[in-house]
């Protein structure tokens, strides 16, 4: 259950009150749906509502819906494939089904899962007669069921089978005083993966733009940025020696971009905050060649030799930071000063 549950951090109203529904529901023997935005933790609520029920000590099943076609999912789940000795089904009886992403259940086998639901029996395929077990079912969805039955796409039945109740949780952003420590964990963690002893922490800059940034992505977001961060602050030169500055939102933010890409796409994610990594804009070698700056003041054009070379030390690294300070002979910080100067990273 540790493992499984270990991102339910926090002691923000909202999520207090998320943790009371749940340990309320796990007691009552019903299929119970828990809904909210992607990255929220969804999975990891549903494996608390089974860990904390009277099944605690039977089987925990899942499977995640959108990522089986409809055909292997319902022998994975209901059983019929010959490779299969025994269906999700069978091997969660006397526990809990988890399917996740529920809206994507195809028509045909959300019947099906409405008539486990009402009798406890099941047909396999290519076998005669039902089976019996006795599964809770649980299940995730990051859409709204309501205008899916509406469209046609989910059954009504289903849906009023399933929700029993409905467990809503809230997003990142409604749970400011949750996201710090949150942060830490990841990062704490992310520092034992790495062989390190000690995480530096964050300085105040970076925890006030942790605190306030909208988190679209939610837990899941979180985790990674910290994780990224980390990660990249154990490759420069000053490793974990000191508390982390900097974040970066997006890891395809870079000097150069793709074919295509929209000028100023990722620029818009990262440059909001002084301490994230700002991104520049598509063909900077090219506006700032020191041979097309001719007309310009001695001032202008030494500048952008300056950031040429930066760009070169850069580009010759790999875009490591204290590598492209070694190609230059210059120390990391004198080369983080270079790249504030330039607008690189503030």
């Amino acid at each position: 259950m540790a493992e499984i549950t270990k991102n339910l951090i926090g002691q923000s109203p909202a999520w207090l009150v998320t943790l009371d529904a749940i340990s309320g529901l796990a007691a009552i023997d019903k299929p119970v749906m828990v809904v909210g935005e992607p990255g929220t933790g969804k999975t990891s609520v549903a494996a608390r509502l089974h860990f904390l029920s009277p099944r605690w000590e039977q089987t925990w099943q899942a499977v995640n819906c959108a990522t089986i076609d409809g055909e292997s999912l319902e022998t994975h789940v209901f059983g019929g494939d010959s490779a299969l000795s025994t269906s999700l089904l069978e091997k969660a009886d006397g526990g809990t089904l988890l399917l996740d992403n529920i809206e994507t259940l195809p028509i045909r086998l959300q019947e099906k899962l409405l008539n486990l639901i009402e009798t406890g029996t099941f047909e396999t395929i290519g076998e005669e007669g039902a089976t019996h077990v006795d599964v809770r079912i649980l299940a995730t969805s990051s859409v709204d069921l309501r205008q899916e039955v509406a469209a046609g796409r989910f059954s009504a039945n289903l849906l009023s089978v399933l929700a029993y109740d409905v467990i809503t949780l809230p997003p990142l952003r409604a749970r400011k005083r949750d996201i710090m420590p949150m942060a830490e964990k990841f990062a704490t963690d992310m520092t034992a993966r790495l062989g390190e002893e000690n995480f530096p922490g964050f300085s105040a800059e970076l925890i006030e733009f942790l605190q306030t940034h909208k988190w679209p992505g939610n837990v899941r977001e979180l985790k990674s940025v910290v994780e990224r961060a980390v990660g990249r602050a154990w490759n420069d030169e000053a490793g974990l020696s000191v508390p982390m500055i900097s974040v970066n939102l997006d890891p395809f933010d870079a000097p150069w971009q793709l074919e295509g890409q929209l000028e100023g796409q990722l620029a818009n994610k990262t440059s909001s905050a002084p301490h994230a990594q700002k991104t520049l804009p598509p063909k900077i070698e090219q506006r700032h060649d020191p041979n097309h700056e001719v007309g310009q003041s001695f001032t202008e054009r030494t500048e952008a030799f300056e950031l040429s070379i930066i760009m070169e030390a850069l580009r010759q690294s790999g875009n490591h930071q204290g590598n492209a300070a070694k190609y230059l002979g210059l120390t990391y910080h004198q080369f983080r000063g270079l790249l504030r100067k330039h607008g690189l990273k503030k």
